[in-house]
């Protein structure tokens, strides 16, 4: 790659987000341009890739990486798609922005771990958007800072209008709550060693079967207490908030306070519908800081490690979900790559 010369991104998935992505590299991002767009679906990749100059369209994730109008690669494809299309990347030493979950389970996140190891460096920056959200990066340098003490309690919403129809009890925590666990163990700098799942009665906004809202306890081995309500058909709207509890003071994000009106004998404001409207500005930043890095041959973020630690977390947080009780995380040493 010419590093004087926009970053050739090959973007592998079109649905919702992959062509989010496009559009975000297209139009929003500098320093980079899609050159080629994957999707199991030709149709759809046509499509999207027909609203790109010179982005041509694949059906074959590893076709489209041996372009040689291909310098890195963007995985907006479902989950258990990922670990193929990094294994490709990883053949052809291509630097890859994954979308979270790095894989969808502990198995194979460990196995495209140690495919990186392998390679003897950093490939892949895993997509856990939070860490490029201006108000979580505020909490994050507070933290910091020290001046609040030692964290004891991170509380945590998750709430969204409704869950697509193929949402199951189990994704809940795999595809929602994996981005709690990763703002706890990023905000916190702990690593979570236990999982608890409590289940009140679902909501009659539920459809059949879907276990929601669920309850969810992080221990962690720093001593602290993460908590996490999800509730993905609460019907009025999306919130993501988070508060931390420490030994001097507290800190909450989230309120979406930014316009609050008063006018006919009343006050109030809005609240966002979906993630694409609350997160739009960490996307953007995410994938920015991306591609200046890329373009610098580094890669910043969070990673493989960080993807494999979700996984494991998820993974006995679904335990917990079904078995019941509390549910210990096996224990795992970061590798030397990822210190």
């Amino acid at each position: 790659m010419n590093r004087r010369e926009p970053l050739r991104v090959a973007v592998i998935g079109a649905g919702r987000m992959g062509a989010d992505h496009v559009r975000r590299i297209d139009r929003v991002v500098s320093g980079a341009r899609v050159t080629a767009v994957v999707d199991v679906d030709a149709g759809r990749a046509e499509s999207v890739a027909a609203g790109v100059d010179g982005c041509t369209a694949h059906t074959d994730p590893a076709a489209a990486m041996a372009s040689a109008d291909v310098d890195a690669v963007l995985i907006a494809s479902p989950g258990p798609a990922h670990e193929a299309a990094l294994l490709a990347a990883f053949a052809r030493d291509l630097p890859v922005l994954c979308e979270k979950p790095l894989t969808p389970d502990a198995a194979s996140a460990l196995r495209v771990l140690e495919a990186e190891q392998a390679l003897g460096h950093r490939r892949v920056q895993v997509g856990f958007m939070r860490r490029y959200d201006s108000e979580y990066v505020r909490l994050k340098a507070l933290l910091e800072t020290g001046r609040l003490g030692r964290p004891l309690m991170l509380h945590n919403r998750h709430r969204n209008v409704a869950s697509p129809s193929f949402f199951t009890s189990a994704m809940l925590i795999s595809d929602s709550v994996a981005h709690e666990v990763d703002a706890t163990r990023w905000l916190l700098g702990h690593e979570i060693t236990a999982v608890t799942v409590l289940r009140p009665t679902p909501s009659a906004g539920a459809p059949g079967g879907l276990r929601d809202p669920q309850f969810v306890v992080l221990e962690t081995d720093g001593g602290a207490i993460s908590d996490v309500e999800i509730f993905v058909n609460c019907g009025f709207g999306y919130q993501v908030q988070a508060e931390v509890v420490c030994e001097r003071g507290t800190a909450r994000i989230g309120d979406g306070h930014s316009l609050v009106t008063s006018v006919d004998g009343r006050w109030g404001g809005t609240i966002t519908q979906d993630w694409t409207e609350r997160f739009a500005q960490a996307y953007d930043d995410e994938v920015q800081a991306w591609v200046d890095a890329t373009r610098r041959g580094e890669v910043t973020g969070p990673g493989t490690w960080d993807g494999y630690a979700a996984a494991a977390v998820c993974e006995a947080g679904i335990r917990a979900l079904e078995e019941g009780g509390r549910v210990e995380v096996p224990p795992a040493e970061k590798p030397p790559l990822y210190r």
